[in-house]
C-alpha cells in the first residue's frame, strides 16, 4: 500500500533546508503505486485536478517560499537494469528515484561511457530529463533514448523517445506541455563501450594532470569531475543550497561583441550564431560573489550558488536572488533566468 502523510514538513526533502509544509505527501516506490495513488480516497480534491501536484526526487533544484497546498509525490522508484547490449554499446533503464550519482558510479565502474562528466550532480535519474541536466560539455539529452512516464490526466502509460522529449538548454517537454501532467517512472540511456573522453572544459584536464593520469578511464574522469565540483561547491548537508541558482544566459553575437570589447577577459561558448556567457562571471563582476545578508549569501567559491547558512526562509532567499539579478542587469543589461524551481 502506498505510504501517505498529511500536513507534513518538507524540511527533510529539500536541499535548501527551508521549512515548508505539504498538505499531502505520497511516497512512490514502484510504478504500480501510481494508479493506487490516483485511486486514493479524495485524491482529485487534494490535487485540484492535477494543477497542484509536485514530484520531488532529492529536492535539489527547488526553493519553497510557502507551504505547498496540494499533493507532493516523493519519488523513490529504484532499480537499474540492462535492457540491451552489444559489442559497442549498452542500454540501461534506471528507476526515476535512483540517485543520479549512484547511476554515474554504476556505469563508470563497468567501463561504460556517456555520463562520467555528470558526476556529483545532485538529484535523481527521473529529474535528469526534466531539467536536461548538463555539465562539462555533456547533457542528459546526449544519452537518453526513452523516458517512461504515466499520464495522470489520461491514466495511461506513455513512452517518449529523445526527439519527443523536446530537449533544450535546461529544458524539456516535462517543464512545458507535460508539466504537472506526468510522473516519470524510468529513463533509458544508451552508453558506449568505446572510450569517448570529453576533456575540453577547463578544470577536468588540469585535475587529471594533478592526479597523474594521462590516459583516463571514465572512472578517472568521473573522479576528476567530482574533485573539481567538491572544491567549488558547498555540501548541502552542511550549507543548504540547490546547486546552480541561475542559468548561463545566451546572447546574440552583437551583445557578445559589445561585452567582450568592454571586458576582454570574458570567455563564452559559441552556439550557432549565439554565445553562452558564464553567469558566474557576470555575478562576480557585479560584486556579488561572497556577498552575504543575514543567514543567506552568494557562495564565496562559486557565485552561481546561493546558500542558506541556517534559518533563512524561502522568501528571503528569493528576495536575495532578485537583488543579484538587479545588480547584473544594471551593469550588463542581461537578465539572469533562474534555474531553480520556485514554489
Amino acid at each position: 500500500m502506498i505510504r501517505y502523510l498529511r500536513n507534513t514538513s518538507l524540511l527533510p526533502y529539500n536541499t535548501f533546508g527551508v521549512e515548508a509544509m505539504a498538505s499531502h505527501l505520497f511516497f512512490l516506490q514502484s510504478p504500480g503505486e501510481l494508479k493506487e495513488m490516483l485511486d486514493f480516497p479524495g485524491f482529485s480534491q487534494m490535487s485540484d485536478d492535477m494543477c497542484n501536484l509536485l514530484v520531488l526526487g532529492q529536492g535539489s533544484n527547488i526553493l519553497f517560499t510557502d507551504d505547498y497546498h496540494g499533493v507532493v509525490v516523493r519519488n523513490e522508484i529504484g532499480g537499474i537494469n540492462v535492457t540491451y547490449e552489444d559489442e559497442t554499446s549498452v542500454m540501461i533503464e534506471a528507476g526515476s528515484g535512483v540517485v543520479w550519482n549512484d547511476l554515474v558510479e554504476f556505469t563508470v565502474n563497468r567501463g561504460w561511457w556517456g555520463i562520467e562528466n555528470l558526476a556529483l550532480i545532485p538529484g535523481t535519474a527521473g529529474a535528469a530529463p526534466v531539467q536536461n541536466i548538463g555539465a562539462y560539455g555533456v547533457e542528459a539529452a546526449d544519452v537518453i533514448t526513452r523516458v517512461n512516464a504515466f499520464h495522470l490526466e489520461k491514466g495511461k502509460w506513455m513512452a517518449l523517445d529523445n526527439r519527443e522529449c523536446g530537449f533544450g538548454y535546461r529544458d524539456s517537454i516535462f517543464k512545458r506541455e507535460l508539466r504537472n501532467k506526468t510522473i516519470i517512472y524510468s529513463v533509458v540511456f544508451r552508453l558506449s563501450k568505446k572510450a569517448q573522453p570529453m576533456l575540453e572544459y577547463s578544470g577536468i584536464r588540469e585535475e587529471l594532470e594533478r592526479m597523474g593520469i594521462s590516459d583516463p578511464s571514465g572512472a578517472d574522469i568521473s573522479a576528476a569531475v567530482a574533485s573539481v565540483r567538491r572544491s567549488k561547491l558547498p555540501d548541502p548537508e552542511i550549507l543548504g543550497n540547490a546547486g546552480s541558482f541561475f542559468k548561463n544566459p545566451v546572447v546574440s553575437e552583437t551583445i557578445y561583441r559589445e561585452l567582450s570589447g568592454k571586458y576582454p577577459q570574458l570567455r563564452a561558448h559559441r552556439q550557432g550564431d549565439q554565445y553562452k556567457i558564464p553567469a558566474a562571471w557576470l555575478i562576480e563582476k557585479a560584486g556579488c560573489k561572497g556577498y552575504r545578508e543575514g543567514m543567506m549569501g552568494c557562495y564565496e567559491k562559486q557565485p552561481l550558488i546561493l546558500v542558506n547558512y541556517g534559518g533563512a526562509t524561502g522568501k528571503q532567499i528569493l528576495g536575495f536572488s532578485e537583488k543579484i539579478q538587479e545588480s547584473v542587469y544594471s551593469l550588463f543589461g542581461i537578465v539572469l533566468e533562474r534555474e531553480v524551481n520556485v514554489f
